[in-house]
């Protein structure tokens, strides 16, 4: 299948008006083999990304789409948007704060290309992030080892290349909570990882929280696992063996030494249970929720604004 271009890069763009500038122009330097285009995906942006983007996109040197969702939808949701309109033989997505370096764009796109992979991740030998956010990184990137099907230790990098073939599978997923690296591993284990360099954010701080961490660990353990299913099963099992253990040993007390007693313990044991209990009906109703907003139809994304990359800045 021909391509319009070889290489795309996807940015979300959110809280970035002060660096995306910077990041196109140099990603527009850049001369990979079949050319380049960016495309840009304001995700709901409270600054005045939306107007330094539109600037971009009327003055870009090679071709520059723009897209604007209606409101935040988070970044993985950008992301799958961003892929749906790229026409690259080869995809790479990417941060808009600078940290990933532009300049290891061409690395990480030769070593797909020529290495016949269809995914590469990029690993970081140091990441300049905030202590909290390496460890749920870190953590994160452990569950995942954990509950998918993935090569064991392999970093999950938002700063990725996907061959056309898997960007193709992965956006027929229309459900309201993507995770992509969950999609990607359903599609293919013929993946790669290099070393490249991580800089400090150019700007700001973060735009990660711990509750957008833990909104993204749930869309990886629930979207993509039945492994939590299973553990509230082995969990309530438990239970059960540990209270006909207990009931054994009540019954022996009362033959050989009397009434039991020990309200306490008795309080005990009904608050574990009872804790066991609201634990297994919260992942199902995580599970059946998600389930029903699916089936309701809440969007993945939804574009409010597209401007087009001009076909006479493409470039061959």
């Amino acid at each position: 299948m021909q391509h319009p271009v070889g290489l795309s890069i996807v940015v979300p763009v959110y809280r970035g008006a002060a660096t995306v500038g910077r990041l196109v122009e140099a990603l527009s330097a850049l001369q990979p083999a079949g050319g380049i285009e960016i495309v840009l995906v304001n995700d709901g942006s409270p600054d005045d990304s939306g107007d330094v983007c539109r600037a971009l996109a009327a003055s870009a040197s090679v071709p520059l789409t723009y897209l604007e969702h209606a409101r935040n939808f988070g970044e993985h949701n950008a992301v799958m948007t961003g892929l749906r309109h790229a026409r690259g033989a080869y995809v790479i997505t990417m941060d808009d704060d600078l940290q990933n370096p532009p300049e290891e764009v061409l690395r990480i796109y030769d070593h797909a290309r020529l290495g016949g992979w269809d995914v590469v991740y990029t690993r970081y030998a140091k990441k300049e992030h905030e202590g909290w956010r390496n460890l749920g990184s870190r953590f994160a990137n452990k569950v995942a080892d954990w509950l998918l099907d993935k090569p064991r230790g392999l970093y999950l990098s938002s700063f990725r290349c996907m061959s056309a073939m898997v960007v193709a599978e992965v956006t027929k997923y229309r459900g309201p909570y993507p995770y992509v690296d969950g999609l990607i591993m359903q599609v293919t284990q013929r993946i790669a990882s290099i070393e490249v360099a991580h800089y400090p954010r150019a700007e700001g701080r973060s735009n990660y929280t711990l509750k957008r961490l833990a909104l993204l660990w749930l869309n990886l353990a629930t979207n993509f696992s039945v492994v939590p299913l299973r553990i509230a099963v082995f969990a309530g099992a438990a239970m059960g063996v540990l209270g006909l253990l207990a009931a054994l040993g009540v019954t022996l007390e009362a033959i050989f030494w009397g009434t039991p007693s020990g309200w306490a313990s008795t309080l005990v044991v009904y608050l574990l249970l009872a804790g066991v209990q609201f634990m297994i009906l919260g992942v199902m109703g995580e599970y059946v929720g998600r389930a029903f907003l699916s089936a309701n139809g809440k969007p993945q994304g939804v574009v409010r604004e597209l401007i087009a990359a001009r076909d006479s800045e493409r470039v061959s």
